[in-house]
């Protein structure tokens, strides 16, 4: 017969080893109540580099995987084509400014005396020409003269008394200057060819590509030679600056943590080390549930977005790393006052 005692003692142990273990593993320890440990991402973030205006590529200034600060050139086009129409635009602004100017600065001293003259030379012929009609008229009288030399003397006074007139006219537009029209339409040709100039300026800048933000060449994607366009990207970039971490947080969890929130992050690369860091965003949606459940059971699997800015002087990580967050939320939670990335002014 089996002895019962021996039989109880190895039941008695295992209920007791259960007992440890369910509250040691359930137990709510302090420290798990203070902190909210969340697991994501470095976040990779690219960008297609590509030239705003259609050319042949001169030079490529950057291999794959080198690191470029902001403004930095790093492929440039045959520019000679860009220059030429640069100087042919400063031309016509340089005459257009020219014409503005004649027309403003009005009629020249000796343009006003040239007028003068020649109304002085038209009265003078008109003067003689209607004498010479009024003394041929009288000898027509006493039939001394024949009616058409007196008809050709009338001619010649009444074509003498317009141009006359004509010449009175010109003197008075010479002292008149340029129509308000005339001028206006000169600074409008002036504006418009400034603009051109100013476009063309443009397209000679745009012949160097540059970058848009700090980041590291991921790819090399055009040589030189090869034609270049916008919709033709020369390198891939990934954006480092600002760096952040993309992890989730559940629902649950959602109201222990708010924008400004300091936190730690740590990866599998440096281990024991740890990188300063800041909740900046956090999603206003959840995902991977449909946002009209309703159920207790399901509203608990909802989860929201949540980038940590993190601060990275030494270069260490890298996009696409894994990385886990922990924040604070217990007296030792701290904040800062603004969710932006501020490495260098954000408290240590």
């Amino acid at each position: 017969m089996i002895n019962r005692r021996l039989i109880a003692v190895p039941v008695l142990l295992a209920l007791a080893v259960g007992a440890a273990a369910y509250w040691w593993y359930g137990r709510p320890t302090h420290e798990a109540s203070n902190r909210l440990t969340l697991y994501g991402n470095v976040d990779v973030r690219e960008v297609q580099l590509a030239f705003q205006v259609s050319g042949r590529i001169e030079r490529m200034l950057v291999p794959a995987g080198t690191r470029v600060a902001a403004g930095q050139p790093v492929a440039e086009l045959d520019s000679a084509r860009f220059e030429d129409a640069v100087a042919l635009a400063k031309a016509r602004a340089e005459s257009a400014a020219q014409h503005l100017a004649a027309l403003e600065a009005g009629s020249r001293p000796a343009e006003v005396r040239r007028a003068r003259a020649q109304v002085a030379a038209a009265s003078a012929a008109a003067d003689s020409t209607a004498a010479n009609y009024k003394r041929l008229k009288g000898l027509a009288r006493q039939q001394f003269v024949s009616p058409q030399a007196l008809e050709d003397a009338r001619a010649a006074a009444d074509r003498a008394k317009a141009q006359l007139d004509a010449n009175k006219e010109t003197l008075a537009l010479t002292l008149a200057g340029p129509r308000r029209e005339e001028i206006a339409a000169a600074r409008a040709d002036l504006r418009a060819a400034q603009a051109q100039l100013a476009l063309n300026q443009r397209d000679l800048s745009d012949a160097e590509l540059t970058a848009p933000s700090a980041g590291v060449i991921r790819d090399r994607i055009l040589e030189p030679g090869d034609m270049a366009s916008p919709d033709r990207p020369a390198y891939t970039l990934a954006l480092n600056d600002p760096l952040w971490v993309r992890a989730y947080v559940p629902e649950t969890s959602l109201g222990r943590i708010h924008g400004g929130m300091m936190a730690t992050v740590t990866t599998d690369s440096f281990p024991g080390k740890q990188y300063r860091g800041w909740i900046g965003y956090i999603s206003p949606t959840a995902e991977f549930t449909p946002q009209t459940v309703e159920t207790p059971e399901v509203r608990t699997d909802l989860v929201y977005e949540v980038r940590v800015y993190v601060c990275n002087p030494a270069g260490e990580l890298r996009l696409g790393m894994p990385a886990t967050v922990t924040v604070p939320t217990g007296p030792d939670a701290r904040s800062i006052d603004s969710a932006e990335p501020q490495c260098e002014e954000s408290p240590q």
